[in-house]
C-alpha cells in the first residue's frame, strides 16, 4: 500500500468522524425467523435505547406496530411475496391489506413506507410478474386513504438484478428484467416520489473474490482506493461501488433522479470454515465504519450530494434461517439483547468510537468429494418446503433438473425434489460443514442417493 495516499485517507476519515454536520441515516431490520426472541415491547426499548430511529420489517405483525406507537421510530413494513399475486389480482385486497395494516397504525405509529415484496427477482415461485400490479394497487390504496404523500411504496431488489456491476460505470440491470419490470417500476417510482429498495452485501462479493479484493476496501478501512477507468473516479470501499453500479444502470435507462434506499447491508460475525471473512472483528469494522460513512454525511462517487439511508441487517441472530452458518449471523445483538459487538448507532455515539483492525481470514476446507446432501422426510413439509425454495432461490443451486419434463422431475414427490435442489447447493458450496443443514432438514450421505432414474452430482 502506498503510505502517502493511506495517511491522506486516514485524515479524511479522521477529520470526517469529528465534523458532524447533518448525514444520512441508519436503520436496522428487524427479521424474525427464530424462536428465541424478545417481546416486542423488549426490542422497542432495545431500539430506542440504542437510538435507532428507523426499523424494517418482513411484514406487518400487529404486536409490533401496536409496541412502536408514540415512538418516533419510522417503521417500513413489508407485504410478503406470497400476497403478491392476491395484491395484484385483486385492488379490494390491496385495500383490505392497506386498511388493516397500515390505516389502522397510522400515524402514532410511524409507518413511512411499506415494502412490497422482497428480492423478488429471485423468488423460486416465480411471482416477478405480479410486481408492478400489486405495487400500483398498494399506491391506490394509500391514495384511498390520503396517506400517499405520507408513505411511498417500493421493492428491494438483489444486485443479482445487474447484468455488470465491475466496473461501476458499466453497471447494467439484466436484459430479460428491463422491460418486463425494471424499467415499469422505475417510472412507478418516479411517478410516485419513491425510492428504488436495494439490498446490497460485500460480504458476498469479497467472499467470492477474496484474492483480488483486499479487506481494508470491503470494511471501509484506509487503503488507496480503486479507480473505476469508465468514470474516472476513486472508490475508497466496495459498498460505494455496488451502489454506483445500480445509480450507473438507472442512468443508462434515464432515471438518474430516483434516489437509493439501502434497505439491507450487513456482514455475518461467524461463518462456515469456506466463508472467507465471516467474523466478530470484520463484522464490527464493516457495520461500525459503514455508520461513521453514512452519518457523518455525503453520497457516492457518482451521487456525492445524495445522502443514503441505510438499513442493517440484522437486528438478531437468527437461529432457524436456512442456509450457511452465516445466515445464522448477521445479528448486531443475541437473543438475550447483548451486543454481538459494539458499534454506534448515533452521531453522539460516533464521536468516541474506534473500529478495530484486526482482520481474520477464514480459508476454505471440505470434506470428502464422495458424499451428498439429501433431505430428511421426517423434518415436515414446510422445512422441506422452505430449504427447497431456499436452495432453488437465493441459495443459486440448479434447479432445471426438477422442473416437469426435465430429467430429475419424477418421482415428482418434495422429498426427491428437495434432496436433489439440497446436494445442488452442497455441492456448489465445495460440501463444507454447515451448507448441508437448511433447519434441520438435510443431512450428509456417504452412498449416492437414489430417486428413481435421477443422478446426483458430486461436484461443480
Amino acid at each position: 500500500m502506498d503510505r502517502t495516499i493511506s495517511l491522506i485517507f486516514l485524515s479524511f476519515l479522521l477529520i470526517s468522524s469529528t465534523t458532524f454536520s447533518d448525514g444520512g441515516s441508519v436503520g436496522v431490520n428487524y427479521g424474525r425467523i427464530a424462536n428465541n426472541l424478545p417481546s416486542a415491547p423488549k426490542v422497542t426499548t432495545l431500539l430506542k435505547t440504542h437510538g435507532l430511529t428507523r426499523v424494517k420489517l418482513y411484514d406487518s405483525d400487529p404486536t409490533i406496530l401496536k409496541s412502536l406507537s408514540n415512538t418516533n421510530i419510522k417503521v417500513t413494513i413489508d407485504l410478503p411475496n406470497e400476497l403478491l399475486s392476491s395484491a395484484a389480482k385483486s385492488q379490494s385486497f390491496a385495500t383490505s391489506w392497506v386498511k388493516q395494516n397500515v390505516v389502522s397504525y397510522h400515524p402514532s405509529t410511524q409507518i413511512e413506507s411499506i415494502a412490497v415484496g422482497n428480492e423478488v427477482f429471485v423468488d423460486p415461485k416465480n411471482t416477478t410478474r405480479f410486481l408492478l400490479p400489486a405495487m400500483q394497487n398498494v399506491h391506490n390504496a394509500l391514495v384511498k386513504y390520503n396517506l400517499d404523500k405520507f408513505i411511498k411504496v417500493s421493492s428491494p431488489i438483489a444486485l443479482s438484478a445487474l447484468q455488470n456491476s465491475y466496473p461501476s460505470s458499466s453497471g447494467s440491470f439484466k436484459p430479460e428484467l428491463i422491460g418486463s419490470v425494471i424499467r415499469p417500476m422505475l417510472e412507478f417510482l418516479r411517478k410516485t416520489g419513491s425510492d428504488l429498495m436495494v439490498n446490497a452485501y460485500p460480504f458476498f462479493a469479497y467472499e467470492s473474490n477474496s484474492d483480488v479484493i483486499p479487506l481494508d476496501y470491503a470494511l471501509f478501512r484506509p487503503n488507496p482506493g480503486m479507480v473505476d477507468a469508465g468514470n474516472g473516479l476513486r472508490y475508497f470501499s466496495l459498498f460505494d461501488a455496488q451502489i454506483d453500479a445500480v445509480f450507473a444502470a438507472m442512468t443508462a435507462l434515464k432515471y438518474d433522479d430516483v434516489n437509493i434506499i439501502v434497505t439491507e447491508t450487513g456482514w455475518p460475525s461467524k461463518g462456515d470454515e469456506n466463508e472467507i471473512g465471516a467474523s466478530i472483528e470484520n463484522a464490527a469494522s464493516y457495520n461500525g465504519n459503514l455508520v461513521r460513512r453514512v452519518l457523518t454525511g455525503g453520497g457516492t462517487p457518482l451521487r456525492p450530494k445524495a445522502d443514503l439511508t441505510v438499513y442493517l441487517f440484522a437486528l438478531f441472530n437468527e437461529n432457524q434461517k436456512f442456509g450457511p452458518t452465516s445466515e445464522r449471523n448477521y445479528g448486531l445483538f443475541y437473543p438475550d439483547e447483548k451486543n454481538v459487538y459494539k458499534i454506534p448507532f448515533t452521531v453522539e455515539g460516533l464521536k468516541s468510537y474506534r473500529a478495530s483492525r484486526s482482520p481474520v481470514n477464514k480459508r476454505e476446507v471440505s470434506v470428502s468429494a464422495h458424499t451428498w446432501c439429501v433431505a430428511n422426510k421426517d423434518a415436515g413439509k414446510d422445512k422441506l418446503q422452505g430449504g427447497l425454495d431456499y436452495a432453488c432461490g437465493e441459495g443459486g443451486a440448479d434447479c432445471h433438473p426438477i422442473q416437469p419434463g426435465s430429467t430429475c422431475y419424477d418421482p415428482n414427490t418434495l422429498e426427491a425434489h428437495a434432496s436433489f435442489a439440497f446436494n445442488s447447493y452442497y455441492q456448489k458450496k465445495g460440501r463444507v460443514g454447515g451448507t448441508c443443514y437448511f433447519g434441520g432438514a438435510g443431512f450428509v450421505v456417504t452412498q449416492p442417493p437414489r430417486f428413481g432414474k435421477c443422478e446426483f452430482p458430486t461436484g461443480y
